[in-house]
């Protein structure tokens, strides 16, 4: 007998795009409905690998090793300016095997028993990464949608909710910067937000994996705001990830930082259920937290895209510079019909904003008009697939 609550997850947005994209494509097909990074990691990467191989003939420890802990929050402490001691690497960071699975996991770990004798309820910013939605519903708990379209600046509004749904509430994600939309937040709207979670006891999962991938201005980080408000990382746990960062998905590795009892509990869940990243990849990514010389490279890559996304596009389908992230978030009017239209006519394969979203409590569904297009393949093929939804899409 299979759990029942499999059957609620039915609405994969991968799995919907491939049923709504039957024919063949009007075009040689250029895939930016995903978002991986194509830009090549640094060539060291194979070198460090190869170079531990040993390593593969060796169960990994699920806490990773101190060499991997000790550059995480060396980094950690660098990016979001933290006083020195303000994090214990070895009790406060555990790795992962990509960012996905903890997101996934935070939800089992966290949603445990019911708050006011209802159902635990989960914040959700709407738009949405798919997995939060997922892991709430397998946890037995019940997703509540925040807006987070254009009039809320595209970023969630947790104040708003009704405090009685507050008062349930026992988890809440936030990306940051956002996807799909690209919004950044501010340091107040994150201070605000953690202090939020304090108020009515919920933890804030902070989805930070496109934080290093931004346009002008470095992203602020959960963790700055913690350190203002004070109180260590209370009811805050943080996620980062080299797929994004590094260009590097196919290594599948991150890290979840968050207070030592929340890591330790979360060593527990993960020695049943998590996937330990191997020995060699805690090499590299040791490495790869280390250096920042090849991170500007690849930024410098995302910029140059979002300048031929800019002049391509000017002012047409809604079209804005995202703050950070390598999407585009394009008001096309009718996001399934025009995900058939570019597919058939250009041979362009975005994903329907729709599929990132759930109809409010208007009805309106907030990604309805949009599509969400991925900046991952190199600069000239990127021009080419923009050029041909500029030419499908924006009259003459």
């Amino acid at each position: 007998m299979l759990n029942s609550r499999l059957d609620l997850l039915t609405d994969y947005p991968f799995r919907r795009l491939a049923d709504l994209l039957q024919g063949p494509p009007g075009a040689e097909p250029i895939i930016m409905s995903i978002g991986e990074p194509q830009h090549q990691p640094p060539a060291w990467v194979a070198d460090i690998l190869t170079e531990q191989v040993a390593g593969w003939g060796k169960y990994p420890p699920m806490a990773g090793t101190p060499a991997f802990r000790a550059a995480v929050g060396d980094w950690l402490t660098r990016r979001f300016h933290l006083s020195p001691g303000f994090l214990d690497a070895d009790k406060q960071i555990l790795p992962l095997a990509g960012t996905r699975e903890g997101l996934f996991q935070i939800a089992h770990l966290i949603c445990d028993t019911a708050k006011g004798g209802k159902p635990p309820v989960v914040l959700l910013p709407n738009p949405f990464y798919q997995v939060y939605a997922g892991a709430t519903l397998l946890a037995g708990a019940e997703p509540v949608f925040v807006p987070a379209g254009r009039e809320t600046g595209f970023l969630p509004d947790f104040a708003a909710v009704p405090p009685a749904i507050l008062e349930r509430a026992t988890l809440a994600y936030l990306c940051n910067p956002a996807n799909p939309q690209g919004t950044v937040a501010s340091l107040a709207f994150l201070e605000s937000t953690i202090a939020l979670a304090r108020r009515y006891d919920f933890t804030l999962a902070v989805d930070e994996c496109y934080s290093e991938i931004y346009d002008r201005a470095e992203p602020a980080g959960a963790l700055e705001a913690c350190a203002r408000l004070g109180g260590g990382m209370d009811r805050v746990v943080i996620f980062h990830s080299l797929s994004k960062r590094s260009s590097a998905p196919g290594l599948r590795s991150g890290f979840v930082a968050a207070e030592a009892p929340v890591i330790e509990a979360f060593g527990r869940l993960r020695a049943y259920g998590g996937a330990a990243v191997p020995l060699p990849i805690l090499a590299a990514s040791t490495a790869l937290w280390q250096d920042e010389t090849h991170v500007e490279a690849n930024r410098a890559l995302y910029r140059a895209k979002l300048d031929a996304a800019a002049e391509i596009f000017g002012s047409h389908l809604g079209f804005y510079r995202p703050a950070g992230g390598f999407f585009l978030w394009l008001d096309v009017g009718d996001s399934e019909q025009t995900a058939r239209r570019l597919w058939a006519q250009a041979g362009v394969k975005v994903l329907p904003g729709a599929y990132l979203a759930r109809s409010g409590a208007d009805g309106i569904n907030p990604g309805l008009s949009y599509i969400r297009v991925a900046l991952v393949h190199d600069l000239e093929t990127t021009r080419r697939a923009l050029s041909r939804i500029a030419d499908t899409l924006v009259e003459a």
